[in-house]
């Protein structure tokens, strides 16, 4: 997973009334009994799914390699807002830093901060005019407004429907969270247990999964600014976005929600290739309209099927709107090689892929259950234009590989 997009609280650990603390480990600054007391109450989503370092976990070293809470340094009595995870395994010993209470469990976490930089520092308390002069500055195609225009189109759509300055028109919010729902009903009833929602974005399909199942809900994504949405909604109860209405012209939006359940939800920064857990973790597995914004989808459907339980599934869905800005042609699934025997249909090999028996089944534990094309969705870019997709729903089964050498 990649943090392209189209057109282009972690954990809750600490109750407390102060902001800071020294060491997770020791308590300092704390009484220790009291510390260790509030501590149980918010390790819900820690405890349950224990994370382990993505960069340990390819040598199945997980005793050794289970995160720990390193530091805290900022905090309320709701969540973690600054701290460190740790790796205690003596050969890595990284750290995941915790920011605007957003775990970052990434391998190339150097990297990704180096590049991510101006959305980890972008400031959200300069008024609306001054936002305005400094897209000006910045212009057209700049990070800063490229960053603007990504958080503009996919907010709209996940929570517009609760705007009451949202001015109705053709284009409907919410189509991501009817996706969704059009590709629940055609799985079978929900097996208990967490559920991963892969490339959650701003966060609305996470609450939608939260809601529904009743489960622990993971959202995960490589977007610092729309993870950082998606945890103040979160935390806060409020959603708050800039609205573009035309070239660099935005409009500030800014609205409460509320959702059941949402007391399940969390959101942490990780890389679908690199996922920071367990096999077999997860009931469920969602990501919808990611796979063609991967930079290896192979290795992204290898990451699904590494990650959900057995006698679980995937809800996948996918408009196939490859760019080579975010995957190279050569790990398109179709969309290329029309000599091919799928004649270059992503549809038709992503199917076969997902087929037991298929010469191109390419995954032994998962199976296509049910699909559904043509479901829409869109990307609304600004008041005057949006990108309308057809979008391919699949239900994929999880179960045991067949044995070696059985046909």
């Amino acid at each position: 997973m990649s943090s392209f997009r189209r057109h282009n609280g972690w954990i809750d650990l600490v109750r407390r009334t102060g902001d800071r603390c020294k060491s997770a480990s020791t308590g300092e600054g704390l009484d220790n009994g009291s510390f260790r007391e509030q501590i149980r109450v918010k390790l819900r989503h820690f405890e349950a799914l224990q994370p382990v370092c993505p960069v340990c976990r390819s040598d199945n070293s997980f005793d050794n390699s289970r995160l720990t809470i390193g530091a805290v340094w900022k905090s309320d009595d709701t969540a973690i807002f600054e701290g460190v995870l740790l790796c205690p395994n003596t050969a890595c010993q990284r750290e995941f830093p915790i920011i605007d209470g957003i775990p970052l469990i990434i391998p190339h976490i150097r990297s990704f901060i180096e590049s991510g930089i101006l959305q980890i520092f972008g400031r959200d308390d300069l008024s609306e005019a001054t936002e305005s002069m400094l897209t000006d500055c910045c212009g057209p195609g700049s990070a800063f407004e490229s960053v603007r225009q990504h958080v503009s189109s996919y907010t709209w759509d996940h929570y517009a429907e609760f705007d009451p300055a949202d001015v109705p028109g053709a284009d409907k919010p919410g189509l991501v969270v009817n996706l969704l729902d059009r590709c629940l009903e055609m799985a079978d009833s929900p097996v208990g247990g967490p559920v991963l929602d892969l490339g959650c974005g701003v966060g609305r399909t996470s609450f939608a999964m939260a809601e529904r199942t009743g489960e622990l809900v993971v959202g995960a994504d490589l977007h610092y600014a729309m993870l950082r949405i998606a945890s103040r909604v979160l935390s806060t109860g409020q959603v708050r976005y800039p609205r573009r209405r035309v070239g660099i012209v935005y409009d500030r939006r800014e609205f409460p929600v509320s959702f059941p359940r949402s007391e399940n939800v969390d959101f942490w920064g990780c890389d679908a290739n690199a996922l920071p857990f367990r096999d077999g973790q997860f009931a469920t597995t969602v990501s919808l309209n990611v796979l063609d914004c991967s930079n290896s989808p192979m290795n992204f459907l290898k990451s699904i099927e590494r990650v959900t339980a057995t006698g679980g599934q995937a809800i996948l869905a996918c408009p196939y709107d490859w760019s080579a800005g975010a995957t190279p042609i050569e790990a398109w699934l179709g969309g290329h090689s029309q000599r091919s025997p799928t004649a270059g249909a992503s549809d038709a090999m992503l199917r076969s892929m997902l087929t037991p028996g298929s010469p191109m089944h390419s995954f032994p534990r998962l199976s296509l259950a049910a699909e559904l094309d043509d479901l829409p969705w869109h990307v609304r870019l600004h008041d005057r234009s949006t990108m309308h997709y057809r979008t391919h729903g699949l239900v994929i089964r999880v179960s045991d590989p067949p044995p070696a050498g059985a046909s």
